[in-house]
């Protein structure tokens, strides 16, 4: 076949394929050309998930007859002034989005520059099939109905309503976040589904259209190095998600889905989060125009950065200093969900009188609860005032597994699993940056059999696993030879942490960095050192444990992201027996 000149309609629709590929992806192209316009207000109409029709309508600065004409034919706009392409500074640029939606449905715009009259041009799949003057209000309003209705190969692509709906939904969230001075709202089959005024802040903005609860449960950022700023709102570990549909990246206000920033934001909780576990963050990177380029996807939805290694440790960073300046003293109260299952549930009680035959009767008829699943000791000495300590004072063990402490504002609720978890971890974290993980020689050297991959992974980290007190040698093709173990760790199942090691290392490969590999191998190793559910701690133990989380990092979640304590508040506990 002899090489040929594609005709302008099936170009049209060859971009259509790569820019809109669903109503979504149309929806996005408008919203940022109403933002670049300068708008202080967008209003978007959605009728059957935008399948069969698309409204956005902005208070911008509007096109007139000729600019209108030209908007529509492809490489055509306004936001390159130059041939500076790297320096783009507005959300589109490409002028392929307009033609390529016309191409594919109809598509009517009505736009007006303040002081001068409207105009209107009506577009179906690529053939211009109306124009004229227009009333509508200074701005411009953009019509598009039956995406795909004439391309059917295209068209039966397209999910259910409801599944392009959402995806509507999370395209204007995410533009709504990057630019909190602009007011959105979205309507969808004639009802209000999202209204967000303009002028808010952005952790406000951001509050709004994630999770109010987010507030109460998070921290904020602020983080420069270099040329580069790092801002935003990052969720504490404990309010996590099964998804990480609920993290918002944007580069120099544009939003993105980067597999290298949401592969730094999984390394900076890597510790705190359990793997099917995702943090709500919401990061707004700034960056030097020459370190980014924005033109490495037809939708802009990736960038390429000139030095990403710099980039991933930033974020990095810049989350795990916030988390740690947050500490443990934001664990969760107890929730209002917690509460209304603390029923009272008395004790069914025969009652007994004196006339009646059989004074053992009432030993016979009564209903006794069963005894309660906890320990307590004598004191020997004066219990410490809870007043003076912020986790409170320890007061008994419930079904060997939780600490219940007395604070000066509530009772304090510890799993003690959880809680010694993280102490563990910290505790090795500084052995090891400081150099001095001490080691715990076994008497007799343990051998344990792994598959030959698993102790080729071994091997290649013994000098990693030294600087936590494992001491390994390979023996043979398939085992390994331990001699020693972190002291930290005391007496344990050696055999189960070396197979986990082994896992861990495998999970984490050459694409993570060693400071990511070596947190992996501390966490493994902080679970077997801990604590376990079921053993009975003597009250010293328990406030010794207290003590020390008041003043370890991240103490307020383990390094699977559960809470490590909970607090019921007096005010919680009044309610419970109607005081309140």
């Amino acid at each position: 076949m002899s090489i040929r000149r594609l005709p302008p309609h099936l170009i049209n629709r060859i971009a259509a394929g790569e820019v809109v590929e669903r109503p979504a992806a149309a929806l996005k192209e408008l919203i940022e050309n109403a933002i670049d316009a300068g708008a202080s207000q967008i209003s978007i109409s959605l009728v059957s998930g935008g399948v069969d029709r698309i409204e956005v309508a902005d208070d911008g600065c509007g096109m007139s007859p000729s600019e209108l004409s030209l908007a529509l034919e492809r490489h055509a706009t306004s936001k390159l002034p130059d041939e500076a392409i790297e320096a783009v500074t507005t959300l589109g640029f490409r002028g392929e989005a307009l033609p390529s939606i016309a191409s594919v449905a109809r598509l009517t715009i009505e736009s007006r520059v303040r002081g001068f009259d409207g105009w209107r041009r009506t577009i179906d799949n690529g053939e211009l099939i109306d124009e004229g003057p227009a009333a509508i209000p200074p701005g411009t309003r953009v019509r598009v109905e039956g995406l795909f209705g004439k391309v059917p190969a295209r068209r039966k692509f397209l999910r259910s309503p409801r599944s392009e709906y959402a995806a509507c939904v999370d395209v204007v969230k995410r533009l709504a976040m990057a630019r909190p001075d602009i007011g959105f709202s979205l309507d969808h089959d004639g009802r209000r589904a999202l209204q967000a005024p303009p002028g808010e802040t952005g952790p406000d903005r951001v509050y709004a259209l994630t999770d109010r609860a987010l507030a109460n449960a998070s921290v904020g950022l602020d983080f420069d190095r270099e040329g580069f700023r790092l801002t935003g709102v990052a969720g504490l570990p404990t309010f996590n998600r099964g998804v990480a549909d609920h993290q918002y990246l944007f580069v120099n206000g544009r939003p993105v889905k980067d597999r290298l920033l949401a592969g730094a934001v999984r390394g900076a909780y890597a510790d705190m989060l359990a793997r099917d576990r995702h943090a709500v963050v919401a990061l707004f990177l700034d960056v030097p125009a020459t370190e980014v380029d924005v033109n490495v996807h037809p939708a802009k939805t990736e960038v390429r950065f000139r030095d990403p290694a710099f980039v991933r440790g930033l974020i990095v960073g810049g989350l795990r200093r916030a988390l740690d300046e947050v500490g443990q003293g934001r664990a969760p109260l107890a929730s209002a969900l917690a509460l209304e299952r603390w029923k009272q549930e008395p004790t069914e009680v025969s009652q007994w009188s004196p006339d009646q035959a059989h004074p053992r009767m009432w030993e016979q008829r009564q209903t006794f609860a069963p005894p309660p699943m906890a320990r307590a000791e004598t004191a020997d000495q004066p219990a410490p005032d809870a007043r003076a300590f912020p986790m409170g004072v320890a007061r008994g063990q419930i079904a060997k597994t939780y600490i219940v402490a007395e604070a000066e504002d509530g009772l304090v609720l510890v799993d003690q699993h959880a809680a010694h978890e993280r102490l563990v971890l910290e505790r090795m974290r500084r052995a090891v940056e400081s150099g001095a993980a001490a080691s715990q020689t076994l008497l007799l050297p343990e051998v344990i059999e792994l598959e030959e991959v698993a102790c080729d992974r071994l091997e290649a980290r013994i000098l990693d696993l030294a600087a936590f007190g494992l001491e390994l040698e390979r023996f043979g093709p398939c085992a390994m030879l331990v001699r020693a173990t972190p002291a930290v760790l005391g007496a344990g199942d050696t055999k189960g942490l070396v197979m986990d090691l082994a896992d861990e290392l495998a999970a984490h490969g050459e694409a993570h960095s060693l400071k990511e590999r070596i947190d992996a191998v501390a966490g493994t190793m902080a679970c077997h050192g801990s604590v376990r559910a079921g053993r009975v701690l003597s009250v010293d133990e328990m406030n010794a444990l207290l003590r020390e989380m008041e003043v370890t990092p991240h103490s307020g979640q383990c390094n699977h992201g559960r809470p490590t304590w909970v607090k019921l508040a007096h005010g919680d506990i009044e309610k419970l027996f109607g005081r309140k």
